[in-house]
């Protein structure tokens, strides 16, 4: 098992868990959401070849609508 952090919350995951595979268990929309890894915005085409390693900080950001 990794540990990794996801908004600021240790979660364990399998060793060599994708982004897209971490983002799904986690039920992120397809939609409107942006993920951060180390501080860096990750491109959602990107998600399902990006391997999560030990230690790894994730910021999952939803857009908003308002005014």
């Amino acid at each position: 098992m990794t540990t990794v952090w996801l908004n600021d919350e240790s979660r364990e995951v399998p060793v060599g868990t994708t982004l897209a595979a971490l983002m799904a268990e986690h039920g992120v929309p397809e939609r409107g959401v942006a993920v951060a890894l180390d501080g860096a915005v990750v491109p959602r085409a990107s998600w399902a070849t990006v391997r999560l390693l030990e230690g790894a900080r994730l910021e999952v950001l939803t857009a908003v609508q308002g005014g």
